[in-house]
C-alpha cells in the first residue's frame, strides 16, 4: 500500500498501467488503471490510481459517471476541470462509438429489439429526458439517428412538429420515435400514449409512417409497437 501513494513513475515498470497497456493489451487493465492513464497524474501523497480508485469507488462503474451533474464531482480532491473534462470526453466517446457504423453499414429494423438495440447504450443513462428519432429509408434501413432538443411529451405540439421537420428534411420514407425514463422504468404514462396517438395521427397527414414509439429504461424497453398501442 506504500508504495501506491508514491508516483506511478517511481513505480517498477511491470506496475505502471501504461506500460501494463502497451505490454499485455489494455483488456488486462481494470478498470481503475484504464481511468489513471486518463488522469495521467495525482495530487500530493496521492498516485492517479489512488485517484482513480477513489472514482470508481464513488461512482462504481464508468456507466455511473455517465451524465453526472459536475456538483458529484466537486469533493474529489485532485479532480480539477481539466482531468473531469477528460473522463467526460471519453465517456462520450464511448458512447459515440456505438453509433458509428450507422453511416457505413446502415442497419435493417426488423424488430423493436432492433432499434432498441441501437438506441439504449446511448440514452439509457442520461439523466434527463431525451428524444431521438431513427429515420428510415424504404427498405427500412436507417439513414440517420437525430435528436429533438426541444419540445417533451407534456408539449407534444412542438416535439411532434421537430420530427417531422427533420424526417422531412432528411427524405425518411418512415421512422421511429424512441424517448428515455430518466428513472430506468419504462411503463408507459398516460402523456406518453397521448402523445404516440399524435404521433402516429400526424405521421398519417404528412405521409411519413411511425412504425414505432421506444421507451427506454435500464437495459430495458417498452414498444407500443409490441403491444399494440400505436392508435390508442
Amino acid at each position: 500500500m506504500m508504495r501506491e501513494s508514491k508516483a506511478i513513475n517511481s513505480w517498477p515498470r511491470e506496475d505502471r498501467p501504461r506500460e501494463k497497456l502497451l505490454k499485455n493489451g489494455e483488456h488486462t487493465l481494470s478498470n481503475s488503471e484504464l481511468l489513471a492513464i486518463l488522469l495521467r497524474t495525482g495530487v500530493a501523497g496521492q498516485s492517479a490510481l489512488d485517484l482513480a480508485r477513489r472514482i470508481m469507488d464513488r461512482f462504481g462503474t464508468f456507466r455511473g459517471m455517465a451524465d453526472t451533474d459536475f456538483s458529484r464531482w466537486d469533493d474529489l480532491k485532485g479532480l480539477g476541470e481539466a482531468k473531469l473534462a477528460q473522463i467526460k470526453a471519453a465517456i462520450e466517446i464511448g458512447r459515440r462509438f456505438s453509433e458509428e457504423t450507422i453511416p457505413h453499414d446502415p442497419p435493417r429494423i426488423t424488430s423493436s429489439a432492433d432499434a432498441a438495440g441501437l438506441m439504449m447504450g446511448r440514452m439509457r443513462d442520461l439523466k434527463r429526458e431525451v428524444f431521438k428519432i431513427l429515420l428510415l429509408n424504404a427498405r427500412n434501413r436507417v439513414t440517420d439517428i437525430v435528436e429533438i432538443t426541444e419540445g417533451s411529451v407534456d408539449q407534444a405540439y412542438p416535439i411532434v412538429r421537430n420530427i417531422f421537420q427533420a424526417a422531412l428534411r432528411h427524405s425518411a420514407a418512415s421512422l421511429i420515435c424512441a424517448h428515455n425514463h430518466p428513472s430506468g422504468a419504462v411503463d408507459p404514462s398516460r402523456e406518453d400514449a397521448q402523445f404516440t396517438r399524435q404521433l402516429v395521427s400526424a405521421g398519417e397527414v404528412m405521409g411519413i409512417p411511425v412504425q414505432d414509439h421506444i421507451i427506454i429504461g435500464d437495459n430495458r424497453y417498452y414498444s407500443f409497437a409490441d403491444n399494440g398501442r400505436m392508435h390508442g
